[in-house]
């Protein structure tokens, strides 16, 4: 009777459906401190409970599985599920890209807000049609510059190897007579240590991560622009799930979106203190520095509308007006 009654249980377990569990990769090229990754951790972990463990995802920091030029290219063709990059790096692909990277186009909170709402649905759109599902998008604190040497003024640049990191700094470079040179975010250090770059603009967090003190001695916070991190999913791989899992994908990341715009209007606090704690000389641009920027700031909005053709310059008449 026992054995029989075991028998039973046995083939009554086998009988019972097995949740299936998706499995999911997500690269980024961000440190593991950096708030934008701290970000993910937590939109990750929201995904897993809401789900009741049906997805999980397994984070790839600090450039680990891929580096940044090649996670949209690895999204897109399914090497991984899931990825980050700065959207502004891809403005080869399409100019709406890289909008949040002109200069003082929008160098304020609000004014990056508007920037957000104008062209958050283009850039899904435009993601779409490359396979790709725009999750959401979270700024960068206000970009500094960083040297060796003080600045003044933008002569004080002219000669200099300047890091670029998109089209928008290679041309800004070339506006300050300076030399553009594309090193990535992990790479800074040593670029500096070797005279490969004197001089980059770029937020206090990304010289935080990279330990800016032991490369640099001058920070001067431009304001200058607030660039965008895009986190995008594989279209397949979305479209494979059911709709509850990704109903709790899209909570996640409006509570991610939210989330990660408290977290960068933070850390240009701390962050800015943390530089200065360590020996870093914070110190207030010249209103003669900041006038040129904003000059050339002007020219580059205009040349980057040209680019941008109808959509842009339509999408700049709306950001412009009250």
């Amino acid at each position: 009777m026992i054995r029989i009654a075991t028998f039973a249980a046995l083939a009554a377990l086998i009988a019972a459906p097995v949740q299936a569990q998706t499995k999911w990769a997500f690269a980024t090229p961000y440190a593991e401190g950096n708030f934008h990754t701290i970000n993910i951790k937590q939109f990750i972990q929201d995904i897993e409970q809401g789900s009741g463990g049906k997805l999980t995802i397994q984070l790839h920091a600090n450039a680990s599985l891929l580096p940044m030029p090649q996670i949209k290219r690895g999204v897109q063709s399914g090497q991984v599920q899931m990825g980050e990059i700065l959207l502004s790096a891809y403005g080869n692909e399409d100019p709406f890209f890289e909008v949040d990277g002109t200069p003082f186009l929008a160098d304020t909170w609000p004014l990056a807000d508007k920037l957000m709402e104008l062209t958050r649905e283009p850039i899904a759109q435009r993601f779409e049609k490359q396979g790709l599902v725009l999750s959401y998008m979270v700024n960068w604190p206000s970009q500094a510059f960083y040297s060796k040497t003080e600045i003044s003024k933008v002569e004080d640049l002219k000669g200099a190897r300047f890091r670029a990191y998109n089209a928008a700094t290679a041309r800004l470079a070339e506006l300050m007579g300076a030399t553009p040179v594309t090193v990535q975010s992990a790479e800074v250090p040593q670029a500096f240590a070797t005279g490969i770059i004197g001089a980059m603009i770029t937020s206090a967090q990304t010289g935080v991560d990279t330990q800016a003190w032991d490369y640099a001695k001058f920070f001067y916070d431009v304001g200058g622009m607030r660039t965008r991190n895009a986190i995008f999913i594989n279209q397949r791989a979305y479209a494979a799930l059911d709709d509850a899992t990704r109903n709790v994908i899209k909570a996640a990341a409006e509570k991610a979106g939210v989330r990660g715009r408290a977290a960068a209007v933070e850390a240009e606090k701390t962050m800015t203190t943390r530089l200065s704690e360590r020996g870093i000389q914070v110190k207030t641009p010249s209103a003669e520095f900041i006038a040129q920027l904003r000059a050339i700031g002007q020219k580059q909005t205009e040349e980057w509308a040209q680019r941008a053709g109808a959509d842009g310059q339509a999408m700049l008449a709306k950001f412009r007006a009250n």
